[in-house]
């Protein structure tokens, strides 16, 4: 959501740890101490968002089942809902939840559990679990619909049989010909004993299978489908985890829930087969893990067990951090705490973010801000501008160049006689705002700050004034 304009300074940098949050505002966070939780304080799994009568809602599960949250003007969680998991346990730590048409399917890893149906058309009154299956989805690790085909895909999937679990399969395809019944219309690969997850699109679906790497199916045909590619060996291997494709189709981006290992950015081919083009992430030196992705055309948006949201700018050559906000302020030697799930694609640009142990959060990144682009250091616009308009300036500095955030900068603006009629100091982001009415006339903005090598900084731009 674009709350303000704003003056802004951006950089490129690789983090400097410790600090909590870096060009990302926290709007609001919601969580219950009152849930279910295990010996880790886990309480909380997966977020998800949706749309209903031009209403954005947001959708998290936790060890008790689903919640459902309007996302008010004010940028604050409302509570509307819950609708209780087939299995309620403190041993809940992975829901996974996605919508189709005016539905949301939720599915659970332990227990025996179930695909609970929940339609959402009655919000923002309520909620209502329509179906359940708790026979073919016992156990689901994760989904994904492919909603322009009206299928649903289920990786690692257990069924159950006259009250016992069966072995479970890698993947089971289901057509939403009828949304509130799946019918059955593929199961496999049989070669391979999972598919953690996958991204689905126009049937061409990218299986992220643990250690056996990543798959590429082409399933026009939903029934047989046609193999495309095995990625089953690669640099800075793990565990392959999830992946997102950009919106033009032309960058894949995946993640290995290995301690140590990056993000991998693939360019895609016209046969849609991938191919790993760079490597990023964030403190990996330290095996950190990234978790799950989402992504624009120039940003991946991280969900980064133990080190919270992540965003990236895709394009420079190697991606580079330039937003943070850390969810998980705890020290912890195991380093899949924290940060669960993310998204990204709400129409405001709200970002949902849970975290396994402080619940639901609810960020504005100003991405209107990042994609200004500029070859000059110091960049001003709209240069000239109106005298009732707020102005933004930002640095791009080279990618190989100080590499820490600036913890604060301090802002000047003078008048074409050196008079100082404006100056502030910012703190843990690189943009802010001057809602200042100027006269006509020409104007000078000098930045100050200190770098990795405590050398003052000092950069200056002149700025006209209509």
């Amino acid at each position: 959501m674009k709350f303000y304009a704003v003056i802004l300074i951006l950089i490129v940098p690789i983090v400097s740890f410790g600090q909590l949050s870096y060009n990302i505002e926290l709007l609001d966070n919601w969580s219950n101490d009152t849930l279910t939780h295990n010996s880790s304080e886990v309480r909380y799994n997966d977020c998800w968002g949706i749309v209903h009568n031009d209403q954005e809602y947001a959708v998290t599960g936790s060890t008790e089942g689903i919640h459902f949250f309007r996302i008010t003007n004010n940028n604050k969680l409302e509570h509307v809902d819950f609708v209780e998991g087939r299995f309620n346990d403190m041993s809940v730590v992975h829901r996974d939840i996605k919508t189709y048409s005016h539905y949301v399917y939720a599915v659970c890893d332990e227990g025996e559990s179930s695909l609970q149906i929940i339609d959402f058309s009655y919000l923002p009154d309520s909620v209502h679990l329509v179906a359940e299956n708790d026979t073919n989805f016992a156990r689901v690790h994760n989904l994904f619909i492919d909603e322009n085909n009206d299928l649903l895909y289920a990786g690692t999937i257990t069924p159950k049989v006259n009250g016992s679990l069966q072995t479970a399969h890698a993947m089971q395809v289901y057509s939403l010909s009828n949304p509130e019944s799946p019918t059955l219309v593929y199961t496999g690969p049989t070669d391979i004993p999972e598919v953690h997850d996958m991204y689905v699109r126009d049937n061409i679906a990218y299986l992220n299978c643990g250690f056996d790497g990543l798959r590429v199916y082409d399933f026009s045909s939903p029934s047989n489908p046609i193999y495309k590619q095995n990625l089953n060996i690669y640099q800075d291997q793990g565990y392959n985890h999830q992946g997102w494709m950009s919106p033009d189709g032309s960058t894949f981006l995946f993640a290995d829930e290995t301690g140590g290992k990056r993000i991998k950015r693939c360019s895609v081919a016209n046969d849609y087969t991938i191919q790993i083009e760079n490597y990023f992430g964030t403190n990996y030196d330290n095996n950190t893990i990234p978790h799950n992705i989402m992504m624009t055309n120039e940003f991946a948006y991280v969900a980064y067990y133990n080190e919270g949201l992540r965003i990236y700018d895709l394009r420079p050559n190697v991606p580079q951090e330039i937003a943070f906000f850390d969810t998980y302020l705890e020290e912890s030697i195991f380093n899949m705490q924290g940060a669960w799930g993310v998204y990204s694609e709400l129409p405001s640009s709200r970002i949902l973010v849970s975290d396994r142990h402080s619940g639901l959060f609810l960020f504005d990144f100003n991405e209107d801000v990042f994609l200004s682009s500029s070859d000059n250091e110091l960049h001003v616009f709209p240069n000239p501008s109106l005298s009732n308009s707020d102005i933004t300036i930002v640095i791009h500095k080279p990618t190989n160049f100080d590499k820490t955030n600036i913890q604060q900068f301090d802002l000047f603006l003078y008048d074409i006689n050196g008079k100082k009629i404006f100056e502030n100091t910012i703190y843990n982001q690189t943009y802010t705002s001057i809602h200042k009415r100027l006269k006509p006339g020409v104007y000078h903005i000098r930045v100050e700050y200190t770098n990795y090598s405590d050398d003052l900084i000092r950069l200056q731009k002149k700025i006209i004034i209509l």
